[in-house]
């Protein structure tokens, strides 16, 4: 069955387009456009007219394909920015008209699940002739670093455990960066490790993270990490996917990213300009995590909520 799935995340709205069967999915088209939906939604408890605007636009040209496609089932995933909005009718109201489907703005338990169908479902085919030696071995943490939230989510084929925690690179962003130099001062990044920090408690306390042997890594933030960890001369999707990236690689860019000024980060072959501003606070956020509980590295993955979405559609 040829699907649709659409995640609107705090600053991305994302399109995969694919033919899924029991066991398989091949994809068709995967866009990213980033329209900072979520912003100053940590602020203000809205989202602004202007983050709306930008975000129904880029969902019209998704609708486009998916018509020119032939797409016969779509589904609609919104996040924590959605979440977070006393306005979010007004989101809903905006999705139902461009796509005619009811958008889903799903708990942080949800999103988790979704996140780790998508990531782990083609880890747990891999063997060495498919390019990781050992195999990456279950039990999995899979870390989806989001604008506005970050999902934590343990098991193997199945979940054993799951949280949502209001960590994400817009979100502390905004809370802790916006006027603290460029690059920021040493005081405004403790604060953002403090409110980290804060969260891996809640982190450790909810799930199991010391039964996991692999920490799997999600999303623009840790994509980006990775992408400059390589030394890649361009953004380069399969080069990323399934890549291992060493705890001391983890630290080494994060440490640059955060000395870094706005027009350096800007200057990086892999960074896509919409992540410039907040990729030193989703960086820290992963060293942070690895720092924490202890991997010596993070399996790379590509793949995820927004595949999660697809397959769960049929």
């Amino acid at each position: 069955m040829r699907v649709a799935a659409v995640d609107c995340g705090t600053n991305s709205v994302r399109l995969l387009i694919a033919d899924v069967s029991d066991d398989t999915l091949v994809e068709v088209e995967r866009l990213m456009e980033i329209v900072r939906l979520g912003q100053g939604v940590d602020e203000t408890g809205r989202l602004a007219p202007e983050a709306l605007e930008r975000t129904f636009g880029a969902m019209r040209g998704y609708r486009k394909l998916i018509d020119q496609h032939g797409v016969r089932r779509t589904r609609v995933v919104a996040t924590s920015a959605t979440r977070d909005a006393a306005n979010r009718q007004e989101f809903v109201d905006g999705v139902r008209e461009i796509f005619g489907v009811e958008p889903e703005v799903v708990t942080g338990g949800e999103e988790a699940e979704l996140s780790f169908t998508g990531a782990t479902r083609g880890l747990l085919s891999l063997s060495p002739e498919t390019g990781l030696p050992q195999g990456p071995l279950p039990p999995y943490l899979v870390v989806d670093i989001g604008g506005g939230s970050t999902e934590f989510v343990v098991g193997s084929r199945h979940v054993d455990g799951a949280i949502s925690v209001d960590i994400g690179c817009v979100r502390l962003t905004e809370r802790r960066l916006r006027d603290a130099g460029d690059p920021p001062s040493a005081t405004a990044i403790e604060a953002v490790v403090a409110d980290i920090e804060a969260a891996l408690d809640r982190v450790a306390e909810a799930v199991p993270v010391q039964e996991a042997h692999t920490l799997v890594g999600l999303a623009g933030s840790v994509t980006t990490v990775a992408g400059i960890a390589l030394d890649l001369p361009a953004y380069d999707p399969e080069r990323i996917h399934h890549s291992r990236i060493a705890a001391d690689q983890v630290h080494d860019v994060t440490r640059r990213l955060l000395a870094m000024t706005h027009d350096e980060r800007a200057r990086i072959p892999v960074m896509h300009p919409g992540r410039v501003d907040v990729i030193g606070t989703g960086a820290l956020i992963l060293d942070q995590i690895v720092r924490r509980f202890g991997f010596r590295q993070v399996v790379v993955s590509e793949h995820d909520i927004l595949d999660g979405i697809a397959w769960s559609i049929t």
